[in-house]
C-alpha cells in the first residue's frame, strides 16, 4: 500500500510518521508526506519516507501529494492561536479538496484526524461516536471544534471515499508542549474537573489500527486513555498547586470532556500502552 500523510511536522504527525514507517517496512508499504518545507522532512527521508513540497490549499500541489497512492492519513489542523479563518480553510476545507482529490485519484482508503472536542457539552455520560455535537460547553462554539465537524460531515457525503475518523482526545508525551500548555485553563477551572488524555504512542497504534483494519469504512472511533485527569492533577504534573478557590467551583456535568473508548476496544483491539498520564510519567514518557 501507498500512504499519503498531510501534517506530518505537526505535534502529532511528526510522533505518528516514523511509527507509520516502522509498520509499513515490515510490510513492504511505502510512505509519502506532504510538507511546505524540505528541510523539515529530512528526518522522515532519512527513515525512508517519500516527500511532496507543496502546500495542503493548493489544489495541484494536492493532485500531485495522492496522485499513485492508495490511502491518505489527514493528520494537519489548524487550532490554538490560529485566526478562525484559517482554522477554517484548513481544518474544513483543505480536509474535503483532499477527499475529493484521493477519490479522484483513487486512493480511496481516508483517514481523518479529529477531535473529541466535537461532542460539545456533557451528557451525563461519556460521549459515544453516534452523538452528534451539543452546544453550550467551553468545549464547542468555536472554529476548531465546529470546523472538524464540519469536515466529517462532509467527507461522510463523499461517494466512493473508504473513510475512518479518528476523534482525538488531549494529546500529550514524547516531549510535546500540549501538557504545559494546559495551565492556564487548569488554573481556572473546578480542582474535580476532568480532562480525558491520550498518549502519542496510543495516538499511533490507534491510527495504524485504522488505516490498516479492513471493512470499517464509514466508521467513527474514539481514541482516548481509561483514566482522565483531574485538574489538581493537571497542575501537579506541572509542579504547581490548585487556588483554594478551585474546590469551590462548580462542576455542571462530571461527563463533560468524556468519552468512551468501547467502540474502539471491541472492533479494533485497541489497548492504550499508557492507560494514564501516570502511566506514563512513570515510564518517563512525558
Amino acid at each position: 500500500m501507498r500512504i499519503l500523510v498531510t501534517g506530518a511536522t505537526g505535534q502529532v504527525g511528526r510522533r505518528f510518521v516514523p511509527r507509520l514507517l516502522e509498520r509499513a517496512g515490515r510490510g513492504g508499504d511505502t510512505v509519502r508526506v506532504l510538507v511546505r518545507d524540505q528541510a523539515r522532512a529530512e528526518p522522515f527521508t532519512k527513515l525512508g519516507a517519500q516527500t511532496v513540497v507543496g502546500e495542503l490549499r493548493q489544489g495541484a500541489d494536492l493532485r500531485r501529494a495522492v496522485d499513485g497512492v492508495d490511502a491518505v492519513v489527514n493528520v494537519a489542523a489548524a487550532f490554538r492561536g490560529v485566526p478562525d479563518e484559517e482554522a477554517w480553510a484548513v481544518n474544513r476545507d483543505a480536509a474535503l479538496d483532499l477527499g475529493r482529490a484521493a477519490v479522484e485519484a483513487g486512493a480511496r482508503r481516508f483517514v481523518q484526524v479529529s477531535t473529541n472536542r466535537v461532542y460539545g457539552a456533557g451528557r451525563g455520560r461519556p460521549a459515544v461516536e453516534d452523538d452528534g455535537p451539543l452546544a453550550g460547553s467551553h468545549l464547542a462554539g468555536s472554529a476548531y471544534p465546529d470546523s472538524k465537524w464540519a469536515a466529517e460531515t462532509g467527507l461522510l457525503a463523499l461517494d466512493g471515499l473508504d473513510l475512518r475518523i479518528g476523534r482525538l482526545a488531549f494529546v500529550y508525551g514524547e516531549g510535546d508542549p500540549h501538557l504545559v500548555n494546559a495551565v492556564p485553563w487548569a488554573r481556572e477551572w473546578p480542582g474535580h474537573r476532568r480532562l480525558q488524555m491520550v498518549h502519542h504512542a496510543d495516538v499511533g497504534q490507534a491510527l495504524l489500527r485504522l488505516l490498516y483494519a479492513p471493512g470499517i469504512g464509514g466508521r467513527i472511533y474514539n481514541i482516548a486513555d481509561d483514566a482522565p485527569v483531574s485538574t489538581v492533577e493537571l497542575l501537579w504534573l506541572n509542579g504547581l498547586s490548585p487556588a483554594p478557590e478551585a474546590a469551590e467551583r462548580v462542576v455542571e456535568d462530571p461527563w463533560d470532556g468524556i468519552v468512551s473508548t468501547a467502540r474502539i476496544r471491541d472492533e479494533l483491539g485497541f489497548r492504550p500502552i499508557y492507560p494514564s498520564v501516570w502511566t506514563a510519567r512513570d515510564a518517563g514518557a512525558l
